[in-house]
């Protein structure tokens, strides 16, 4: 396990730490309103659980594509910034399209959701290279920048549970667009760092990927997110199904991105103390025991509290260490495709098997039975990382 040279980054420092930390911001706030209301916000324009699912999942398919298409460009070229800037950019203008579908068009709006996607869900892999690249060897301070994006997550969430309740989900388009211009602006304030261009190397890519320890990480990771599915899709539906208000549901989705905060403010002092893959098998457990509460005490809200502080492990610990293996299994050269990879089959294939398949299950047998396989797919990658993934190189 390597160990950091220091434990605290330096606003001060070479690296741009406030202009990652404003990027990180802004795309996070837009995450804080798609993830939590977007659901909400299609249901209040009639459409039904399955094409919620549907109109969600695109999203996540979006998330298995574009970061392998950007993610070889970048490499290819060393280009990361410039195509943070241009994804950034046409994020902004094709969310734009949602105004143009006043009838609320299925059709228009699988269209509009998947441009959107395509170039969203690009933009975070080529940051994660560019924040490494810049941290060098302080990558383990990583966490110290990306936590900007989760207080941005939380302040979105709470302003819109807020905003919601008096003036109506139509703000959910409105704040997303707001805030989808503001992440592009800010993606012009980051300094680029050099990157490497596609060489001759000693280790294939091909190489690499039939590694046991890759294969398993990125199934782990994979399964991780199918689980996450039904949470992030329909969380918000599930606590309005049991009478929860609008901003109760935005409380409690900020103190599950608290707990996040608070987890990536610590997380350079413990992996000081506890090897990565220690961290990864606690991470897997605390996920079954989170969607096990959710599934059977909806109506108790310490529970659904305790449930979310779990986002701690669930979503901090297993990011920040899922982020470290990948920048260690895969060669220099090869970072952007490593991080893209980690992004399209685990935020996206992934995410899209569980919002697909949660909301047809959800449709047939209900939220409760829903968690509970959530759980069990939890529990099952648990035995994968237990089995082939280890610290040592």
């Amino acid at each position: 396990m390597e160990h950091p040279r220091s434990e605290n980054l330096s606003p001060a420092s070479s690296i741009p730490y406030w202009q990652l930390s404003n990027f990180y911001l802004f795309y996070f706030a837009s995450a804080g309103i798609l993830t939590p209301y977007f659901g909400v916000y299609l249901q209040s324009l009639g459409f039904c659980p399955r094409k919620i699912g549907v109109i969600t999942a695109i999203l996540f398919i979006a998330k298995a594509i574009a970061p392998n298409v950007w993610g070889w460009l970048g490499d290819r070229h060393g280009k990361y910034i410039e195509i943070v800037r241009i994804t950034a950019f046409v994020s902004a203008i094709s969310f734009a399209g949602i105004y143009f579908s006043p009838a609320a068009l299925f059709g228009w709006f699988v269209l509009v959701i998947t441009v959107f996607g395509f170039f969203w869900n690009a933009v975070l892999p080529q940051v994660e290279v560019v924040t490494l690249n810049h941290l060098g060897a302080d990558r383990h301070n990583y966490s110290h920048i990306r936590l900007w994006g989760s207080i941005g997550f939380i302040l979105a969430v709470l302003l819109f549970g807020e905003l919601l309740n008096q003036y109506g989900t139509g703000l959910v388009a409105h704040g997303m667009l707001i805030l989808l211009i503001g992440m592009a602006a800010s993606s012009l304030l980051i300094p680029g760092h050099p990157g490497k261009a596609l060489t001759r190397r000693s280790e294939s890519l091909g190489w690499i990927l039939r590694q046991p320890r890759v294969l398993a990480l990125l199934l782990a990771c994979f399964l991780m997110q199918v689980s996450h599915g039904p949470f992030y899709a329909f969380y918000s539906i599930y606590l309005d199904e049991h009478l929860y208000s609008y901003t109760l549901i935005g409380s409690l989705w900020a103190v599950g991105v608290g707990a996040e905060v608070a987890i990536f403010m610590v997380m350079p002092r413990i992996l000081k103390y506890v090897g990565l893959r220690n961290l990864f098998v606690f991470a897997f457990a605390l996920s079954g025991l989170r969607w096990s509460l959710m599934a059977l005490f909806p109506m108790v809200l310490w529970v659904q509290i305790v449930s979310q502080l779990l986002h701690a492990a669930t979503f901090g610990v297993f990011h920040v260490v899922s982020v470290l293996f990948i920048h260690r299994f895969f060669t220099e050269t090869y970072h952007s495709f490593g991080q893209s990879l980690y992004r399209s089959i685990g935020t996206g294939l992934g995410g899209a098997v569980g919002v697909l398949g949660g909301g047809f299950l959800w449709h047939s047998t209900g939220g409760e039975i829903t968690y509970l396989v959530a759980a069990g797919i939890s529990i099952s990658a648990l035995f994968i990382v237990w089995r082939w993934i280890r610290d040592k190189v």
